[in-house]
């Protein structure tokens, strides 16, 4: 009878949810659809479900300033079509841009973590309950709502392994039918169902007073289970004090050399910073000795090191200009900064004041004129520019060739002129020239060539065909996988066409360090293409360039008789000085004319 209870106790929280947050579980409704559908059918519909998640989100954010100001019906409806129409706008900005890229899907993630840290906060203002519950109850929420998730998705997964094993053939998309429903929708909703209604403007408008009660139930909802103290106080933070220790002995002994060069501690003391804020506030209101010694020591400990970090990342903008990524981890940095100011001097039950900030330097990072991306491609474009005039290679808004320059200013400017093509910016230079291709025209348009910038060191590249891309194979005759590698030696027979009554032979034949791919008909060579070609492509290309597009990954040989497309699945190449190291994994697209 207990369990029956409460079952029905939680399906009554999901119900409620559901009427409570209406739009927010359409819009989760409609994003899972269009994910089955697009695993049903391999079409793209990431626009259209990056425009429900923010629907979600600033209905939610909607939702908490309705239950904090408002009561009235009408009030509610009227924001419920606020997100709506703010919704359907996004969708229309986003859907107008020629192509998805990059930009889209950062600025939407910070503008949905932006709402979400407005729908934590806004609950807390001017009331009893602190930041500090608000955020407890959403994170144990969250841990909950993936447990039951995962335990859904692995029963589920066993049923459709039995089904497909003892009863029918059933297709592997199953499992990810699966997943969507059980991690797009269903946790999201159940989340929903955890968090408790705040006290609000409605509470004061009744003919008794409930927000004595409605504050016992938040005191109660943010309480800390016992097994989480233990580890937040005894495990947690005992580790990041002895990561602080390693951190500050690294600083200390690289302080004057490595420590300004190297890169390697941004991301490293990202992630520090993110961890210290978090334990900060789940450990605001325990007061056994680790949690306090850890409140009051550790945040005076962070900020001068995070202070460093920021300089020695000021510091290297000079060598690379300023680029979205970059951009990203000095604003951090500086938000790290005075998030630990505020932990070390304000009350802990003002913590929200960590929220209010979350929220101006999300929207700093991501609204024009002073956001991520528009100072990145100033940035990148007048450092170009100052390196072109600086070689006489820019008169009249138009780019002359100069192959004698210092090697230094060539590395900048394949450098800045990948970024801007990359992110599509190109177009948006006066004096670029249209329709410019990285790959195709950098020989023609700059004088040089953007793979000469060798090192005498080795260097490792990984490369892969990006998850969601899709490969087209109308019009060709066949397609075949094959692989590559430094060690094999052999000359192999891929695959034999007939076409027109006519026998056609692809094979693979080693030429030095690399291979040739032949199409043979009747002993006689009818197209050849070399793996050399793969080289030349990727060895400019930076460790942090490891997804490509379509176009990056392909290379097509045609002549009148054929054609071969060969599409890079993945590959791993290291760059030694005279001498390549590999192994590949491609696809071969054959069209016989």
């Amino acid at each position: 009878m207990s369990r029956l209870r409460i079952m029905r106790g939680s399906l009554n929280k999901i119900h409620n949810a559901v009427a409570r947050y209406p739009l927010a579980v359409v819009f989760l409704f409609t994003a899972a659809v269009l994910v089955s559908y697009s695993i049903q059918s391999g079409k793209d519909y990431i626009i259209e479900i990056l425009s429900c998640i923010f629907g979600v989100f600033f209905s939610l954010s909607l939702q908490a300033v309705f239950e904090r100001f408002f009561y009235k019906i009408s009030i509610r409806l009227a924001f419920i079509g606020c997100s709506s129409a703010f919704t359907l706008g996004y969708y229309l900005i986003i859907k107008s841009v020629s192509e998805f890229s990059e930009e889209i899907g950062i600025r939407t993630l910070l503008g949905a973590a932006a709402l979400f840290s407005a729908y934590l906060w806004i609950p807390t203002i001017r009331s009893q309950v602190t930041f500090n519950e608000s955020f407890f109850i959403a994170f144990k929420a969250f841990f909950q709502s993936l447990l039951f998730s995962l335990v859904i998705f692995g029963g589920s997964s066993f049923i459709i392994a039995a089904l497909d094993l003892l009863i029918i053939p059933l297709r592997s998309t199953a499992y990810l039918h699966v997943a969507n429903l059980s991690f797009l929708f269903f946790a999201p909703v159940f989340f929903l169902s955890l968090i408790p209604v705040f006290p609000g403007e409605k509470d004061h408008k009744e003919e008794f007073d409930r927000i004595a009660e409605k504050n016992e139930l938040i005191k109660n909802a943010a309480g800390c289970p016992k097994f989480l103290e233990v580890l937040l106080s005894n495990v947690v933070v005992p580790l990041l004090s002895a990561f602080t220790i390693i951190l500050l002995l690294y600083i200390v002994i690289n302080i004057q050399g490595d420590f300004w060069t190297s890169r390697l501690l941004e991301p490293m003391l990202i992630s520090y910073a993110t961890a210290v804020i978090l334990v900060y506030l789940l450990t605001s209101r325990m007061e056994n000795k680790f949690s306090i010694w850890f409140r009051r020591v550790l945040p005076r400990v962070f900020v001068p090191m995070m202070a460093f970090q920021i300089a020695s990342s000021l510091l290297s903008l000079k060598e690379t200009g300023i680029t979205h990524t970059r951009y990203f981890i000095i604003v951090f940095g500086i938000y790290a900064i005075l998030a630990g100011i505020v932990m070390c001097f304000i009350p802990i039950k003002k913590n929200g004041i960590l929220a209010v900030m979350l929220i101006l330097f999300s929207l700093i990072c991501i609204v024009p004129p002073v956001d991520a991306f528009s100072v990145s491609r100033i940035s990148q474009e007048n450092r170009l520019k100052h390196v072109l005039i600086k070689n006489a290679m820019l008169r009249n808004n138009q780019i002359l060739k100069q192959e004698a320059i210092p090697d230094e200013d060539k590395e900048k400017i394949i450098l800045s002129v990948e970024y801007l093509e990359r992110m599509h910016y190109t177009d948006k230079i006066a004096w670029f020239p249209k329709d410019f291709s990285f790959y195709e025209d950098f020989y023609n348009t700059f004088g040089f060539d953007r793979y000469e910038q060798e090192s005498s060191q080795s260097r490792f590249i990984y490369v892969s065909l990006k998850s969601d891309a899709l490969i087209d194979i109308q019009g060709y005759d066949a397609l075949v996988h094959v692989f590559l590698n430094t060690d094999d030696n052999r000359e192999t027979k891929i695959c034999e066409i007939e076409q027109s009554g006519r026998n056609y032979t692809l094979n693979k034949v080693k030429e030095g360090d690399t291979f040739d791919f032949i199409l043979v008909q009747a002993n006689q060579e009818v197209i050849r293409w070399n793996v050399q070609e793969i080289f030349s492509r990727y060895r400019g290309y930076t460790e942090e360039k490891y997804e490509l597009s379509n176009e990056e990954a392909s290379f097509t040989v045609e002549n009148n008789e054929a054609k071969l497309t060969f599409v890079i699945r993945e590959a791993n190449i290291n760059f030694l000085k005279n001498e390549s190291n590999y192994f590949i994994n491609l696809d071969i697209l054959i069209l016989i004319k």
